[in-house]
């Protein structure tokens, strides 16, 4: 239980480091969609995108093998090496994409403006990996969560700033200094602005650790670390397009005229599976250097099966709470009713999420066995299905292709890391509770939502929430109340 202990520990502290950052993201998105109309939103929603897309590029897996080879190799030349690793690499990637910047805002349709903001967070962001990777591992979660939680509370007080306030304070002052850095029309500058400001402070934090560092290059070490990364990398890249080239596969499917309008609707809705993200990213940033320092101990594969099981249990509750309340929820989130068409599409992606955060904590045999090459190749055929189902579903259904496609793609990676997996590393889960839990919390989901008069009572879907719990209390009643006392 001491483990159990332990990893909740981390888990609660960096769920918090998650959630306060998404509490922040959820008042964002209101202020977004009230400035913004649906077109310029979409717009925004697609830097984004492309953003997410370039951070897996510039950490291209040297995270993952930094805690793969940190438990197992010498921790300061894993460390010196990794730093200098992706310094010298996000250098190399300022130098051109700053040539290039004109190029790649001709080529999204962005303006260059945007493009150099958005370049500059790109590399700042990259350039502290390594550091908050060390924290991690070293068991520093208090310090990882005060400056993640700093990083974005500042990004929401310039995005209210900018966005809100500034407009007022230079019409009360014309003439004052405030009115230097007032532009018109400037509402999704502004946005990348704040991004940028953050980021630069979240590197200055955490600027010691290059000052701290060795800086000795282990190539060796390098190559054996690389090998482990790039399938991790194309993995990523996998993942990426998965989870946010809908966004380009709509703006090129559908008409220009409604293209982008759709996008902003799809991303604003899409933004009601905050619950289920935050929960899934809180437990994989507790568990994976968890996974890695307890590989060798006794009683491993049931240790982690245990937590699969306890993670299915809290992502059933919370799939279903989010799917019940979803109506209350867009009145917080999405107060103008042009998004609510797209409310359609969140019980959708809440349960993609979810298959999604499953297939992260099944993942854990391919990196174990050091199998990444097999991990790679179950993400690219999500990508695979992801890209084949948006081209055939968009320009019939929109954004509503999109959700499937996304539910698809992770709930077949999810099956194939299971069979794989018991294959490689067999790992004793407990699937009939799983198979109950999961099965039950994904039916209720869909009658309380996509029955009307379920939907418009809440007497089914509370009733259904209750009992649901009680069904979880009633089964797992010894080890929930011993964690609980613990």
């Amino acid at each position: 239980m001491s483990l159990y202990k332990n990893l909740f520990k981390q888990t609660a502290v960096y769920g918090i480091a998650t959630v306060v950052p998404r509490i922040f993201s959820f008042v964002l998105t209101p202020l977004y969609t009230d400035v913004l109309p649906e077109k310029e939103y979409g717009e925004a929603s697609l830097v984004f995108a492309g953003m997410a897309f370039f951070n897996v590029i510039l950490a291209y897996g040297m995270e993952t093998a930094f805690f793969r080879f940190y438990n197992s190799e010498n921790k300061k030349s894993v460390l010196s090496t990794s730093t200098i690793s992706l310094f010298w690499s996000s250098i190399a990637f300022l130098v051109v994409a700053l040539l290039g910047r004109k190029y790649l805002a001709l080529a999204g349709g962005i303006d260059t403006e945007y493009i150099t903001y958005t370049i500059w967070t790109l590399v700042l962001d990259a350039l502290v990996i390594i550091p908050f990777s060390k924290l991690r591992a070293e068991g520093r979660p208090m310090v990882y969560a005060v400056v993640k939680i700093g990083n974005v509370g500042v990004n929401l007080l310039l995005n209210v700033f900018f966005l809100v306030w500034l407009k007022n304070l230079v019409a009360a002052s014309p003439n004052g200094f405030l009115s230097t850095i007032y532009i018109d029309d400037f509402e999704v500058g502004y946005i990348f602005v704040s991004g940028l400001i953050a980021s630069l402070l979240t590197f200055i934090v955490l600027l010691p650790h290059y000052f701290k560092t060795s800086w000795h290059f282990d190539a060796p070490l390098w190559k054996r670390m690389m090998k482990y990364s790039l399938p991790v990398l194309v993995a990523g890249i996998a993942f990426i397009i998965n989870e946010t080239f809908d966004r380009f596969f709509l703006e090129h499917l559908l008409p220009e005229s409604i293209a982008k309008a759709e996008i902003g609707i799809y991303s604003a809705c899409y933004k009601l599976a905050i619950f289920m993200t935050l929960f899934s990213t809180a437990f994989r940033l507790g568990i994976e250097p968890f996974f890695f320092s307890h590989a060798k101990s006794e009683n491993a594969q049931q240790t982690y099966a245990t937590i699969t099981k306890y993670f299915v249990i809290f992502g059933s509750v919370i799939l279903l709470s989010v799917v019940v309340f979803a109506d209350l929820l867009k009145l917080l989130m999405l107060r103008k009713e042009v998004y609510w068409q797209g409310m359609k599409v969140v019980p959708l992606i809440i349960l993609a999420n979810f298959f999604l955060g499953i297939y992260s904590n099944l993942s854990v045999w391919y990196k174990l066995s050091d199998k990444t090459k097999i991990g790679a190749n179950i993400s690219i055929v999500g990508a695979i299905i992801t890209i084949a189902l948006n081209f055939i579903l968009i320009p019939y259904i929109s954004y509503m292709g999109s959700a499937i496609a996304t539910i698809a793609a992770y709930g077949t990676m999810m099956t194939i890391s299971y069979i794989m997996g018991n294959k490689y590393y067999p790992i004793p889960y407990d699937t009939k509770k799983i198979s109950l839990y999961l099965g039950l919390s994904i039916l209720l989901s869909c009658i309380s939502f996509y029955v009307p008069i379920f939907r418009q009572t809440y007497i089914f879907g509370i009733v259904s929430l209750i009992c649901f719990m009680y069904l979880i209390y009633r089964n797992e009643k010894p080890t929930l109340l011993r964690i609980i006392k613990k």
